[in-house]
């Protein structure tokens, strides 16, 4: 159910491949010149909203190459259950991207996945290092295009919120605590959290973790090679407790149990700021620009996830892999234009978007802040791990409302009872793996 990533530091490399190298003379375009005239493909993900709108717009490009036609559906959370229907059903759609790694072996392992093409394959060692390329394998087939990655460990924040509270973007967890004491202090909500959405949790759990266990230790629980029940996982938990408290929340613990991913951004830097800071990846911007008047780099501001006692830089990364469930000319040439710089730079010149296509220049995105996210993931070095929860079997680490998602939203109703999140986590796992 699951491929091993071993502690493999991809997104840093990633990324030094990504600031290194802008599109070049020798490297393909992937631009179509087929003709696709009469003929409909069908592509499922998770994006809904601005981040559908966006990914629409490089539909577009593509149909207006090709002639073809491009119906696209998001299944949101639901995506994984939503394709095994399909799949059974022997409907699914031409292309899906997965944004868990989990995914690739499940579906692959029953058959229902396409290898990548000769030609695609090629595409893809030219425009990906080698790391990314071994995450979208199974077994040693080729089957995905990483097309869209995240920086999971941001702190975004409410510049005119920090400068009438006199404080600065915090560097270590101290800090941050100290930070939001004063910003509660001074009469502003520190967080705004969407809760309503398991993975926010998990994500703000994965950096804490990362930082207070060390990498080592998060290989060996993303594998569950140590139970949920460690002491290192209650120490991530004491961690993750001090900040989710009623004064430190926008709408105390029940709003944001019920705040949901967007509406947390928008908390932050909507018209009438309810909080000072929102945590989450590098797609934030993407919400701040779409649906508020904030100005990117102006009144929105970005600083790395703390370092926890002498930690040092880390990151959580996650993506988006493109795969094939049919193998038909059409669905090739689609693939073949994923892995193209041109794809992903129709999107990143949207903003709220960061590609893994190291043959993507930096000059198509849209601010500084986009490109001060591949800095800081370079400044992570080793201390850089894929989603922990995306490594897991979906059913412990992406699904809505069991497993992980559930779990945390349960310890966050009850910070108290860390014992009974981690027998409630550890219960999961061993279902599920």
């Amino acid at each position: 159910m699951r491929k091993s990533m071993g502690g493999v530091a991809l997104a840093a490399v990633a990324m030094l491949g990504l600031a290194a190298c802008g599109s070049s003379e020798g490297q393909s375009s992937g631009g179509s010149g087929a003709d696709l005239s009469g003929q409909t493909l069908e592509v499922s993900a998770v994006w809904s909203g601005d981040e559908q709108a966006a990914f629409e717009e490089v539909l577009a490009v593509f149909e207006e190459q090709t002639g073809a036609e491009v119906k696209y559906t998001s299944a949101g959370d639901d995506l994984p259950t939503v394709l095994q229907t399909k799949v059974d059903g022997q409907t699914p759609p031409n292309v899906a991207f997965l944004p868990q790694p989990g995914l690739i072996a499940q579906f692959a392992g029953q058959g229902s996945l396409k290898p990548l093409s000769d030609e695609v394959r090629a595409l893809v060692d030219e425009n990906f290092v080698d790391l990314w390329q071994d995450i979208g394998s199974h077994d040693g087939t080729a089957y995905g295009v990483y097309f869209k990655a995240a920086n999971k460990s941001t702190f975004w924040y409410n510049t005119e919120l920090f400068d009438e509270a006199g404080v600065t973007p915090p560097e270590t967890m101290a800090d941050l605590r100290d930070t939001a004491q004063v910003l509660a202090d001074n009469g502003i909500t520190p967080l705004s959290v969407g809760g309503a959405d398991g993975w926010v949790l998990t994500d703000w759990f994965e950096n804490i973790y990362l930082r207070t266990a060390g990498a080592e230790m998060y290989d060996r629980l993303s594998r569950h090679e140590i139970p949920w029940t460690d002491p290192s996982v209650a120490e991530a938990l004491t961690v993750m407790r001090e900040l989710f408290t009623e004064e430190f929340l926008s709408g105390g613990v029940s709003g944001t149990l019920q705040t949901e991913f967007p509406g947390s951004v928008e908390n932050v830097f909507g018209d009438d700021p309810r909080a000072a800071m929102v945590y989450e990846g590098d797609f934030v911007a993407g919400v701040i620009t779409s649906s508020t008047s904030t100005e990117l780099g102006v009144g929105a501001d970005f600083f790395p996830f703390p370092e926890i006692d002498g930690s040092g830089p880390g990151a959580i990364v996650g993506g988006d892999v493109a795969v094939a469930f049919t193998d038909d000319p059409a669905t090739e040439e689609l693939m073949r234009f994923l892995a193209s710089p041109e794809a992903a730079e129709a999107w990143a010149a949207q903003g709220g978007f960061v590609s893994a296509n190291k043959a993507v220049s930096l000059d198509v995105y849209p601010d500084e802040l986009s490109r001060n996210m591949a800095s800081q993931l370079l400044e992570a070095g080793e201390n850089v791990r894929f989603d922990l929860s995306d490594l897991a079997p979906t059913t412990f680490g992406a699904t809505k409302g069991v497993g992980m998602w559930k779990d945390f939203q349960d310890f966050v109703a009850d910070t108290e009872d860390i014992q009974g999140a981690m027998n409630r986590l550890e219960a999961d796992a061993v279902k599920a793996f």
